[in-house]
Parts: C-alpha cells; sequence; structure tokens
C-alpha cells in the first residue's frame, strides 16, 4: 500500500521561496510545528494605502489562526470583511559569524501565513476563542479563573484566519564560507541563541498559602521557551 503525500499548502508566486529555495518548506507538519513553538507574531496588511505590520499574541487550531487585540484597535477595526493579511514567526536559533563579511549570517525557522482575517462576530465562539488564547499558553487555565466580565468580553476583538498559503523556511547550516577562505587566518564561529524560561516571580499581593499550581509545572527556569510552548499547545490540542 503506497504512503499518501504529506498535506501541503498550495504554492505559488505569493508564498514560493525565491532565494535559497532548498530551504522551503510547504508541508503542513513543518509550517504548523513552527507556528505552535512561539507566541508572538507580525501581522501585516495595508490600511488606504498604507502598509503596517502589528505584534501580538497569536494561535492556530487546525489550519485556522486566531490574534486577538482591543475592540478600538485600528488594525482590528479595518479586519471585520475579510482583509488580506500576512503573519509572520520568526525564530533566531544562532549568529554565524564567517570568513567574509558577505557570508555572515544567522540560523533560524521562520513562517509566512497567508489568507483573509475576519472579526469573529458570533459571542459564544468569541468567547471560545478567548479561553483558548490563555488555555493555548497555560492549558486548563482559564477554569480556575474569574469568570470574562461583559464588558471584558466587549472591549476585546478576536481576528480568525484560515490559512490560504503558507511557507517555512529553515536555516540550520552554521559557518559557510568559500572554499578558498578556510586557508584565512580568521577566526570564525556559530554564536547559538536560545529563549529560556526565567525564575518565577511571584505577585507580591498573592494571598498568604497560594502555591504555584503544577500545571504551570514545564514552565521551569532554563528550559526553552519554544520546547515549552510546542508542548502546552500539545496538551490544549491532543489532536494537533
Amino acid at each position: 500500500m503506497s504512503e499518501q503525500p504529506a498535506a501541503s499548502y498550495p504554492v505559488d508566486d505569493t508564498n514560493r521561496i525565491k532565494r535559497r529555495h532548498q530551504r522551503a518548506h510547504y508541508d503542513h507538519a513543518t509550517v504548523h510545528a513552527l507556528l505552535d513553538s512561539a507566541a508572538l507574531c507580525h501581522v501585516s496588511y495595508v490600511i488606504d494605502g498604507q502598509p503596517y505590520c502589528t505584534p501580538t499574541l497569536y494561535w492556530r487550531e487546525g489550519t485556522t489562526l486566531y490574534w486577538h487585540g482591543s475592540s478600538a484597535s485600528r488594525m482590528l477595526r479595518n479586519l471585520s470583511e475579510g482583509q488580506p493579511a500576512c503573519l509572520t514567526v520568526t525564530q533566531l536559533d544562532s549568529l554565524v559569524l564567517a570568513r567574509s563579511a558577505f557570508h555572515h549570517s544567522a540560523d533560524y525557522r521562520s513562517v509566512m501565513a497567508f489568507g483573509h482575517a475576519k472579526l469573529i462576530e458570533d459571542e459564544p465562539e468569541k468567547s471560545r476563542a478567548l479561553t483558548m488564547m490563555v488555555d493555548r499558553l497555560f492549558p486548563g487555565r482559564t477554569a480556575t479563573l474569574r469568570p470574562t466580565t461583559e464588558q471584558e468580553l466587549k472591549a476585546t476583538a478576536v481576528v480568525s484566519m484560515e490559512i490560504e498559503k503558507a511557507s517555512a523556511k529553515v536555516r540550520a547550516a552554521g559557518v559557510i564560507d568559500d572554499d578558498e577562505d578556510y586557508a584565512l587566518a580568521i577566526y570564525a564561529e556559530r554564536i547559538p541563541v536560545r529563549t529560556v524560561i526565567g525564575a518565577p516571580e511571584p505577585d507580591s499581593r498573592l494571598l498568604p498559602g497560594l502555591a504555584r499550581p503544577a500545571t504551570l509545572s514545564g514552565f521551569n527556569a532554563g528550559r526553552r521557551l519554544d520546547e515549552v510552548l510546542t508542548e502546552a499547545y500539545a496538551m490544549s490540542y491532543p489532536a494537533g
């Protein structure tokens, strides 16, 4: 029995990697894994001919991306009718020092996702999405919190975007120099870069006797953030 080809996003001039195409990935597995390993994205869009790029928290459900913001946000007010948008995520893995300025580089993992962003108008769906905004990072936490008020719900807008096209680009090569340059007496190296969890800082106004919940045990000092977020996503969405 032949294997089914891996699910991939369609490729055209919008998302095709044109430079260093060997670093390109269009399959769902690679794109989704990178999206799930981060929490902060940048969303780009155009309003009246003026480009904007906004950082925000986001999360993924299947092939749909969600992000949130203030209901008064200019960005979100202009996404109510299916505005074309591009959401990007980047993980910086190293700085690369080569023997020439031309070959100085970085190792990285990045995603560009394209679609039409729309405000979620349905109140139950909006409420569910806001629950997952928290639980995607901290599985099960919303159930332990005081209920969201009607005013808070009205003050927060949620956007969804079906991923119509996407591409991932990954560099993990370290130092790459021209062959003749390896004989030069010039120092070269790869400097790994990691975002790690720091030591928790409990709020100074906690009630006496409150212990740190066991559900936060993954957020331990020294752990890589991308690994912690990937674990949290798998707990919140076990089906992937």
